[in-house]
């Protein structure tokens, strides 16, 4: 979990060892030696958290710390002191402080504090973010498809559980939007959410990344750094591209979900992790077990359920409502209004996206952002896709019952198409009986 931290503190080889621990974890960290400054820091550097030493200049009075707690926002504050004093701490606390940590402060407790305060806040935010009718778990899973209610339904079964899921199906059709609705739907969503990359993490280093490492394990080794396994403790682990994992990996990975334990490269003392296990691939995992480049054992081990994400050419009856909701998305990102023009969305609604939804959403936004005025054109798209100006589209003042006809047309052509004309199978993919499609043909003279 990546964010802002501000830390204050007014002894400066303090603030540059814990500063290289929190930048190791991934923050972005700013430093400041006094309350002024720190407010001067907070007008540009919008911090996730503050870690506030109670002793500060001039003043270096810890009432005084105490009382300008409430002009450093509402972010969490965790207070930092040379004297751990029951009395002290609970007056933090009764301040507003999220925590209080006693100096020396030991790195493994002060990274399990702070993400559990960024968790605690970003929860806080997507509640005012529901409250004020806001996306839900699932409403990134755009799509009133039978294929997406029917995984929406499966999801919302599976979420309370702790059974292993296993996502499948073809690249940039939101595998990893699956994985964050099932984590934000069970009960582990006060927890972290934590995504390892297998394919992206060269193989050399995956064992450290994921196991952590001791002071001196390896050259550059020159403290203790838990990984991501440990991050992930109480949360959800996801494994995305898991079939790109190296098998000596596999074997290690197989005895942490056995056992739950692992050793960090380097350590000989066990560390228990409690983790729900979530994995993704594009890839046919019975075939590389056959192969032997997946190992049988781990593979049924992390199967659990099977949830298969969708291509958009298998429910594009879904994709009116993908471009309406990545548009809108786009817009809101960046403070535009913009809607696509009759003939921009009929050309939108005529590719086929081999990429699906992530080549579908790519597309979108390049189109946005070289868009003048409140709406995007034929001639926008034909800027990025120059084949767009040759194509026939509808006209600009084309109604709805044209746009509706045009959209009906092409998904019979495509449903007729996959079941090589075979009507009885295009109209059951269709939601419609044999006699209602003939009828459709008919009307939009596709034959009878």
């Amino acid at each position: 979990m990546n964010g802002r931290i501000l830390l204050v503190d007014d002894e400066a080889a303090f603030c540059e060892l814990a500063s290289d621990w929190l930048t190791d974890d991934g923050y972005q960290v700013q430093s400041a030696q006094s309350l002024a400054e720190a407010q001067d820091k907070l007008a540009h550097f919008d911090a996730d958290l503050i870690l506030l030493d109670l002793a500060l200049p001039p003043q270096m009075d810890p009432q005084h710390t105490l009382e300008a707690l409430p002009s450093l926002g509402d972010r969490p504050v965790i207070i930092l002191t040379g004297h751990a004093e029951r009395q002290l701490a609970l007056k933090a606390m009764a301040a507003g402080a999220w925590d209080f940590l006693a100096k020396p402060l030991d790195p493994d407790m002060l990274a399990v504090v702070i993400r559990r305060a960024l968790t605690k806040q970003a929860l806080s935010k997507e509640l005012s973010r529901l409250r004020e009718g806001d996306s839900g778990p699932l409403d990134e899973l755009v799509g009133s498809s039978q294929a997406m209610a029917s995984l929406k339904a499966l999801i919302q079964r599976i979420a309370p559980t702790d059974v292993p899921v296993l996502v499948t199906g073809p690249s940039g059709t939101g595998k990893e939007v699956v994985s964050r609705a099932l984590h934000r739907l069970s009960r582990r969503a006060e927890g972290p959410f934590v995504s390892v990359h297998c394919g992206a993490i060269p193989a050399e280093l995956l064992e450290s990344e994921l196991f952590g490492y001791k002071k001196g394990a390896f050259t550059g080794a020159d403290r203790d750094r838990p990984g991501l396994l440990a991050l992930a403790d109480g949360g959800t682990l996801f494994l995305d591209e898991i079939g790109d994992m190296p098998l000596p990996m596999q074997v290690k990975l197989l005895r942490v979900l056995q056992e739950g334990t692992f050793y960090p490269v380097g350590g000989r003392e066990q560390q228990r992790i409690e983790v729900r296990l979530v994995s993704a691939t594009n890839v046919d995992l019975p075939q590389r077990v056959a192969e032997g480049r997946f190992r049988e054992d781990l593979y049924y081990r992390i199967k659990g359920v099977n949830l298969v994400t969708p291509a958009l050419k298998d429910r594009p009856e879904d994709l009116p409502l993908l471009c309406s909701a990545l548009l809108a998305a786009w817009c809101k990102r960046n403070h535009r209004q913009l809607r696509l023009s009759p003939a921009a969305h009929q050309w939108f609604l005529g590719r086929d996206w081999p990429g699906n939804v992530r080549e579908l959403k790519n597309s979108l936004e390049s189109v946005a952002a070289i868009a003048q005025g409140q709406e995007v054109g034929l001639e926008d798209i034909a800027l990025l896709y120059p084949s767009a100006a040759a194509e026939p589209a509808l006209a600009a003042d084309a109604s709805l019952d044209e746009q509706v006809r045009a959209l009906e047309i092409r998904l019979i052509g495509q449903a007729l198409a996959q079941h090589q004309g075979n009507r009885s199978a295009a109209a059951r993919q269709l939601g419609l009986s044999r006699q209602g499609l003939l009828k459709k043909l008919e009307r939009y003279g596709l034959g009878a």
